[in-house]
């Protein structure tokens, strides 16, 4: 289907508020999962560290969520986390299951109601819709609020979104799902031409290199807002925690790829790897082969993710580029 529910053992479902304009995406593993996060930038807001840490007690995660609302979207954690004890699943305790959910946040507040985020009732509602079909791409869940190019503020930046993508690399299968909040742009990892970002002017269609515009000075960094790319990586191989955080780490590299430029002090860019093992074979490939091919994933998913946007908020999107210039031709 060539998205993250390629992936055995996984469920992904989402939810959205389109007046508020914000959502979230929930990814449910129910058999569990070996979890590891890669952070990088200076405005991150995540959840659930605690259980990735090396010794801890819990080996394995039992969902993961993706959420607008800064961090005031981390609450839609706790409705993902109620929806999975219902079901039973979670850690065993003599008390009964403790679901383990781990989550990153993105900054929409600016976009649509600043007053509306995703909450434990919106968590609920993307965990309920979670299937392993296709996934939905562009304007939905954590992508629903989403902008790219916020150099010269919102008024010149356009549509980001949420999308995913899969692969094949020996025995084992890759995902990524990503939700494009970023500073920068978005750029074609195979042509470098730019695809969404920072346009000349507020009812402009051309776009401006935000990497040239910073290299060269004309851009102070003293930001009103943060700007995070979120997402998760994953694959049916088995892994163990190191392992998992080495995938998450060259995962990046798809972050590197896609986006111009990511990691800045104001982005909080973060990656999840889950590794249901539900693929387990002894000639499953390297930690190292996996982790490329998810940084393959996670640039294919940024690309989906903005061509499959629609215009909200009054942010244009890649598509109302493509028709404008067409028009010019």
């Amino acid at each position: 289907m060539g998205g993250l529910t390629d992936v055995a053992g996984l469920l992904v479902g989402h939810a959205a508020d389109l007046v508020g304009l914000t959502g979230c995406t929930a990814v449910l593993c129910p058999a569990g999962a070996v979890a590891a996060v890669e952070v990088r930038g200076g405005a991150s807001g995540l959840l659930g560290l605690d259980f990735l840490e090396p010794g801890h007690i819990a080996t394995r995660v039992h969902g993961a969520v993706l959420a607008g609302g800064s961090a005031f979207g981390l609450e839609a954690c706790f409705g993902v986390m109620a929806h999975l004890e219902a079901r039973g699943i979670g850690l065993p305790t003599t008390g009964g299951v403790v679901p383990l959910v781990v989550g990153a946040i993105l900054y929409d507040l600016a976009v649509g109601a600043r007053d509306v985020r995703p909450d434990r009732a919106m968590g609920a509602r993307a965990a309920a819709q979670a299937a392993s079909g296709p996934v939905a791409e562009g304007s939905v869940g954590a992508g629903t609020g989403a902008s790219v190019g916020k150099a010269f503020g919102l008024a010149r930046a356009m549509k980001g979104g949420l999308g995913t993508a899969s692969r094949q690399v020996g025995t084992a299968t890759v995902g990524a799902l990503v939700a494009v909040n970023a500073f920068g742009d978005v750029r074609d990892p195979a042509t470098g031409a730019l695809l969404a970002g920072a346009r000349d002017a507020p009812a402009g269609h051309h776009l401006v290199d935000t990497a040239r515009q910073l290299r060269e000075g004309r851009i102070t960094p003293g930001f009103r807002q943060t700007h995070t790319t979120i997402g998760i990586v994953a694959t049916d191989a088995p892994l163990d925690g190191a392992e998992a955080r080495r995938v998450a780490a060259l995962a990046h590299l798809g972050l590197g790829a896609a986006l111009s430029p990511p990691h800045l002090s104001v982005d909080g860019d973060a990656l999840f790897c889950l590794a249901t093992g539900s693929g387990a074979r002894a000639d499953a490939p390297s930690a190292d082969a996996l982790g490329l091919v998810a940084a393959d994933c996670v640039a294919e998913a940024i690309v989906r993710a903005i061509r499959t946007a629609a215009s909200l908020g009054g942010l244009p999107a890649w598509r109302d580029l493509v028709a404008a210039s067409a028009r010019d031709a």
